[in-house]
């Protein structure tokens, strides 16, 4: 299974191209917001954002361990260098439309990516999307 990652800012659109990405892909989801909310953890500090990472790594080794799916997509905004480590993508889609999002705590800890495998800069999903998936199949 592959794991893919969808970062950025809040409001930059990941978790409308993951919507997108998940059916072309016949993908397993996992959305942040929804991990946060079953574990019932909104601590947005460095070490929140650290343990909300390995949780989220934790259920995408689970489905990868499982063998359902070929692909899984994690939407979530992974601000810093060891978030992103700690998830270990094989791709990496920084969403990169806005310049601020609407939290300033995590503007001030987002730090751009060095690496990726795709950047997305206007919030057209479905045109990024199939170019995204012309691309990892």
């Amino acid at each position: 299974m592959k794991k893919i990652l969808v970062m950025g800012l809040p409001g930059s659109g990941k978790t409308t191209l993951a919507s997108k990405l998940v059916p072309l892909l016949k993908a397993k989801w996992v959305n942040n917001d929804e991990v946060r909310k079953a574990a019932n953890d909104w601590d947005f500090s460095e070490e929140g954002r650290i343990r909300q990472a390995k949780r989220v790594a934790d259920i995408a080794e689970k489905f990868k361990k499982e063998g359902h799916y070929d692909y899984l997509v994690a939407d979530y905004i992974c601000p810093t260098p060891q978030t992103r480590k700690l998830f270990n993508a094989d791709y990496v889609i920084w969403v990169n439309t806005i310049k601020k999002g609407r939290f300033d705590d995590t503007n001030k800890m987002f730090v751009k990516p060095e690496k990726f495998d795709f950047e997305v800069t206007t919030q057209d999903a479905e045109l990024w999307a199939s170019k995204i998936v012309k691309k990892i199949k």
